[in-house]
């Protein structure tokens, strides 16, 4: 067995991306093409709510779901906004700005994963 070392998840899936989930929620797609690198990333048990709380710098009670959904070799992540769209202090109406903090996560994975260019 290879000897893992850590990848950005940008770096392993084809799709991160952010939205809004209505005006009080962000939800979260990470989407695969390559079958090995989501089995690598699931395998890993590196992306979970708790995580993704750490990497947002939220409670992980703020999470309200976390799926992952092996025939679409995809993550769907959904956690309560830190201020309401439209509402003071909000910065990303659309939520399309709130995907770079899971991008950069590491996760730990085999050498022999191919990797896209950094992200």
């Amino acid at each position: 067995m290879q000897p893992a070392r850590p990848i950005k998840l940008g770096n392993l899936a084809a799709i991160v991306r952010s939205k809004n989930a209505g005006p009080y929620r962000l939800t979260f797609d990470v989407l695969f093409d390559r079958e090995e690198n989501y089995l690598a990333v699931s395998r890993s048990g590196a992306l979970s709510a708790e995580s993704v709380a750490r990497a947002y710098g939220v409670d992980a009670k703020q999470v309200s779901s976390f799926f992952e959904i092996p025939v679409a070799r995809a993550f769907k992540i959904t956690f309560v906004r830190p201020h309401a769209q439209c509402g003071e202090g909000e910065t990303d109406v659309y939520g399309a700005q709130q995907h770079v903090p899971l991008m950069n996560m590491l996760i730990p994975v085999t050498t022999t994963v191919k990797e896209f260019d950094d992200v």
